[in-house]
């Protein structure tokens, strides 16, 4: 069990960052001036129980394509903790954008970050 513990700490060290104490509060910040095209609904990802309780935080990017329609059609994960990346994937698919004449490509940025 320690030692599961130790890998987890040092993989969690290694793609994310341990930061701030158990007390600390986080928050979650959207960036989505990096995205084209304006967004018509949206909401914010969980931050993650696992990463809450490992005190992971830090930036979470992602290349979404959006139908002409303004749906989320898929996305591709361009760096982040994986403990992070599953939630803000889950809410991006839900995500509607303002009909285009056509697909496009957006890049968004979530942090996930100590308000301490």
């Amino acid at each position: 069990m320690a030692r599961s513990v130790a890998l987890a700490m040092a993989l969690i060290c290694a793609l994310g960052g341990v930061a701030g104490s158990a007390q600390a509060q986080s928050s979650v910040q959207i960036v989505t001036e990096l995205s084209k095209r304006p967004i018509k609904t949206k909401s914010e990802p969980q931050y993650p129980k696992l990463a809450q309780q490992l005190h992971v935080l830090g930036k979470v990017k992602l290349q979404l394509t959006v139908s002409a329609e303004g749906a989320v059609t898929a996305t591709k994960v361009l760096g982040g903790s994986p403990i992070l990346v599953k939630s803000v994937e889950e809410v991006v698919k839900e995500w509607k954008y303002e009909p285009a004449g056509k697909e496009s490509t957006e890049t968004v940025e979530f942090t996930f970050s100590s308000s301490s």
